[in-house]
């Protein structure tokens, strides 16, 4: 198991995770603030987090915003990094919406990064895929 430290700003609430078996640790609004409609806003969750060599913390948008309300985030927070995590929320929607102080913003995905090393080569090997990207496995 790893430990992660966490440090709270005023007003901040420790991250949680609503089940066991969830992958994120839920961030929660220190404040109320609203995003308007197509528009964005950058909270300042109050959460410190240090995060050990080796490990990174992704932060993603939670599904029940992203598909109710079209309300979506994202970020990184790398090993050794200790101040505030802030989150930038985006509105796709055509409503605005509220954040009540303590309503969950965000949550962060604590994950192995493996250590790796780029190597500058003239040429790739043949793969499956190859080269096509975008819509190359169909509908």
């Amino acid at each position: 198991m790893v430990e992660i430290k966490v440090m709270l700003d005023k007003g901040a609430k420790m991250p949680t995770k609503a089940h066991k078996s969830d992958a994120g640790y839920d961030i929660y609004a220190p404040d109320a603030f609203g995003v308007a409609p197509k528009c964005s806003w950058t909270i300042d969750t109050g959460v410190h987090m240090v995060i050990p060599d080796g490990y990174v913390g992704f932060l993603k948008s939670k599904s029940g915003l992203n598909v109710k309300h079209g309300l979506t985030g994202e970020g990184v927070v790398d090993a050794g990094y200790t101040g505030s995590i802030k989150v930038k929320m985006y509105n796709d929607s055509n409503s605005p919406y509220i954040f009540e102080k303590g309503d969950k913003v965000i949550q962060i995905v604590i994950l192995p990064i493996p250590e790796t090393k780029l190597v500058h080569v003239d040429s790739l090997e043949e793969t499956d895929r190859g080269n096509n990207g975008f819509g190359s496995s169909g509908r």
